[in-house]
């Protein structure tokens, strides 16, 4: 992931309804939320939600898939992954495998 990638998703996520709804996806797993479920669990307004979702899927953070009526949305983990190699890669001084967490450089 570059910087620019990082800025964009780092941005998807500063305000608190996007964010509130990628935690709840990444915490729903692999299979994701209808998004029903996940407007209940953000408690936004439908139009609402989908300006919040197109936002977090312009930042490559989040998927979704249609299931007959309804559309499934869940966390790009690879993409959270990569966000999160990104923001640690200097962690350590760089120093690869040399800290489990980034509380250990510290």
């Amino acid at each position: 992931m570059d910087h620019v990638a990082t800025i964009a998703a780092l941005k998807a996520l500063s305000q608190e309804h996007r964010l509130a709804a990628f935690r709840a996806l990444v915490a729903a797993g692999e299979g994701g939320l209808a998004v029903g479920e996940l407007r209940e669990i953000v408690a936004v307004p439908a139009a609402t939600l989908t300006a919040h979702l197109n936002v977090l899927r312009n930042a490559g953070l989040v998927l979704d898939r249609r299931e007959g009526r309804s559309i499934r949305v869940r966390a790009d983990y690879a993409r959270m992954t990569a966000l999160l190699a990104y923001l640690t890669e200097n962690c350590c001084a760089g120093a690869a495998g040399a800290c489990e967490t980034p509380t250990d450089c510290c």
